[in-house]
This record gives C-alpha cells, sequence and structure tokens, in this order.
C-alpha cells in the first residue's frame, strides 16, 4: 500500500511538469540508461539497465479539492467546465457521473469536468444553490449559463454539452 502512494506521489509529480518543446523525455537515473520515446514505440539501446518513459495524460475530469482550487480551475478557467455536484451515498450520482465523464472525454478537451462532493464542499453547494443530487451547471467564462438535476440519457447530455460549447 505504501509502495503504491509512493508510486502514484511520483507519477503525480513526473505528469505535473511541463514537457520542453512538446515532447516528455524519458526519465533518467544513476541506474537508467537514456532511451528515445516516440509515438510509435519505445526505441531501447542495447542494455541490462530498464528504461522507463512517460506520455502525457490529458485529463478532462478532475475532483475539486477546496474553495480555492474551484476558484483556479473552474471559474477562472478559460475552457468551458461542466461542474458534478454528487455525493457517495446518492445512487443517480453513481449513474450520472461516468455517463457523463464519458460524454466530456467525447469532446476532446473542448470542455473540462470538475466534480464535487457536497458532502465535503458544503460551502459550495450552497454558493450554487445545490439543493439535491446530482446537480450539474455548465460555466463558461466564471458564469453559470447552464444547469440540470437528476440523471439524463446520452442524448441529452451531449445536446447540454455542445450548448455549452457553442
Amino acid at each position: 500500500m505504501a509502495q503504491r502512494l509512493l508510486l502514484r506521489r511520483f507519477l503525480a509529480s513526473v505528469i505535473s511538469r511541463k514537457p520542453p518543446q512538446g515532447q516528455w523525455p524519458p526519465l533518467t537515473s544513476g541506474a537508467l540508461q537514456t532511451a528515445q520515446c516516440s509515438p510509435r514505440g519505445l526505441t531501447v539501446t542495447p542494455s541490462p539497465a530498464r528504461t522507463i518513459c512517460t506520455t502525457r495524460v490529458l485529463s478532462t475530469t478532475f475532483n475539486i479539492q477546496d474553495g480555492p482550487d474551484f476558484q483556479d480551475r473552474v471559474v477562472n478557467s478559460e475552457t468551458p467546465v461542466v461542474v458534478d455536484f454528487h455525493a457517495q451515498w446518492c445512487g443517480p450520482c453513481k449513474i450520472l457521473g461516468p455517463r457523463l465523464e464519458k460524454m466530456v472525454a467525447k469532446q476532446h478537451g473542448k470542455v473540462v469536468m470538475a466534480k464535487v462532493d457536497i458532502d465535503d464542499h458544503t460551502d459550495l453547494a450552497i454558493e450554487y444553490e445545490v439543493s439535491a443530487v446530482p446537480t450539474v451547471l455548465a460555466i463558461k467564462n466564471g458564469d453559470v449559463v447552464d444547469k440540470f438535476v437528476g440523471i439524463k440519457d446520452e442524448d441529452q447530455l451531449e445536446a447540454f454539452l455542445k450548448k455549452l460549447i457553442g
């Protein structure tokens, strides 16, 4: 368990760095030998050492950690944001969440999704007048431009996202 946590922290720190000239260099250390990463695969110089390459992952969905995080990643975002107010105990949220994530991922970065747990962030739920879950807000340039409460099918979600993207 501790090893997983350390690996997760290490990978998060590596992924969060900006790549030079749009490409991630291979990770190297004294025990690792340099290799070239390419879209087709990994070119390795023959060696008994191991080579690790990373690729950049575009995350379209993220969890809100606190109020300043919401302000920074949602309100101040240049990209339109879908905000999913949900709760762990909410059955309909467990159905809508993955469906909405899938639809946002299909937009290829034109819109991102923020997930807000109302039990952890009641202040945000009150501020955005969330009285039932799941509640989904569409925020563009810091303003709420659309909203729905409850479960929607994929066609309705696609129309909701298209309206937000414009």
